[in-house]
């Protein structure tokens, strides 16, 4: 039987940076013979993040976020999955909007509070974070390995994958007010030369985390 392996872009901007790299993933999983589920974020029905209800602390729902929105197919999915793919943009020094959402749905249902018996299920699956940045891709290393640890306690062992530096938009000339702070033609460069070098990394983690390895 196939692996499924779940696919999450949480970025808003149909194909660009983070649609591409997640897409190159998944296509990377789907060549190991793996089955792929995707879900685009900011095209699901209503979502909130986690209201703190404590329904998923109960017996009935152990483990289980109990919130029905358009977050509850690709929590179910991913509770069914042998591996997450999830990718976003950085806005603002943080993972986009989306993405804290479905972190927080994701990661608070399987955590107990309890010394003995930390998480709720044992079950372990792996995960492919990607960043894409305008930044460089050391400049949110911190922040990376706190998600890292975190997911990787309650969700399964993280990898990630950062894009930094990138082409935000096609033609910069048609913006009207200059963003001088960049080096448009560093931006473009590396577009062409980097770039397709983290989409075939995608493509080859993807299909690393399908096969197991």
């Amino acid at each position: 039987m196939s692996k499924k392996i779940v696919a999450v872009n949480a970025g808003p901007r149909k194909g660009w940076n983070t649609d591409i790299l997640v897409t190159e993933a998944a296509e990377g999983a789907k060549s190991a013979g793996a089955e792929v589920e995707r879900f685009d974020l900011y095209r699901l029905g209503k979502f909130t993040g986690c209201l703190s209800c404590f329904g998923c602390k109960k017996n009935a729902n152990r483990g289980k976020c109990v919130l029905r929105d358009g977050f509850t197919p690709v929590l179910d999915a991913i509770r069914q999955s042998d591996g997450l793919i999830i990718g976003s943009p950085n806005y603002l020094s943080e993972m986009t909007a989306a993405f804290r959402a479905l972190y927080e749905r994701l990661l608070f249902q399987n955590l107990t509070y309890n010394k003995e018996t930390p998480r709720c299920s044992n079950r372990s699956i792996p995960v492919l974070l990607i960043m894409t940045s305008n930044a460089p891709d050391n400049y949110y290393t911190a922040l990376l390995n706190q998600y890292k640890q975190l997911i990787s306690m309650s969700v399964g062992p993280a990898e990630i994958l950062v894009s930094g530096n990138t082409l935000q938009v096609a033609d910069y000339s048609k913006l009207d007010w200059p963003w001088t702070m960049f080096d448009v033609e560093e931006k473009k460069r590396r577009r062409e030369e980097v770039f397709p070098q983290e989409r075939k990394a995608a493509f080859e983690k993807g299909a690393a985390l399908a096969a197991g390895e």
